[in-house]
């Protein structure tokens, strides 16, 4: 108990001294492009619930945008596209439904004031969300890069038109044969 009593002090004054300094202009990003989480202890009580609500408006476009390439892929019949985005989909499901929760969690414990369990079904929201994030990603690459494969029975008929010269340009004929010895290039010989 001393130790967190110590640490919320160094923490405040760090704050108060870190006042002063301006904040960076555009938050830092980890190596997949998302944005590096802030510690939820210096986020306040409203900006938490807030930032908690628009993260589970933006998973839940991402849940409609999925299901949306999860209709493409069943008009496609392509079924390694469909069970590559009806995986991403589950997962999504499955987040957005624990987000769901630490959201309810999140505003009992901002009305009871309890920070730590506030600080904690906050953390579980943004980390949902960033979660999310990568899982549109990846189902974009579901559906772009498996477009580009193609079928083992796939056939192709092609045309030639009749104005070609005739023969197979691959395969040119033969030089003729050399029937006759040509003169030698020096007259010493």
């Amino acid at each position: 108990m001393r130790f967190i009593g110590l640490l919320t002090v160094l923490l405040v004054a760090g704050l108060a001294g870190a006042q002063d300094l301006k904040p960076p202009a555009k938050a830092p990003t980890a190596a997949k492009g998302l944005p590096i989480l802030e510690k939820p202890s210096t986020v306040k009580d409203p900006d938490k619930l807030e930032r908690s609500a628009k993260a589970l408006g933006t998973m839940r476009e991402v849940l409609r945008e999925v299901l949306e390439k999860l209709e493409e892929a069943r008009r496609t019949k392509d079924v390694v596209k469909l069970n590559c985005v009806n995986e991403k989909l589950t997962q999504i499901k499955g987040l957005l439904r624990i987000s769901e929760t630490a959201d309810v969690a999140l505003q009992e414990a901002v009305t009871r004031k309890d920070s730590t369990s506030a600080e904690h079904e906050y953390t579980k929201v943004m980390i949902a969300n960033q979660k999310v994030a990568q899982l549109r990603s990846e189902t974009e690459e579901c559906i772009g890069q498996l477009a580009f494969r193609t079928d083992e029975n796939l056939s192709v008929e092609v045309e030639e038109p009749r104005d070609l010269p005739g023969g197979d340009p691959t395969q040119p004929p033969d030089p003729p044969e050399v029937i006759l010895r040509p003169p030698p290039a020096s007259p010493t010989l």
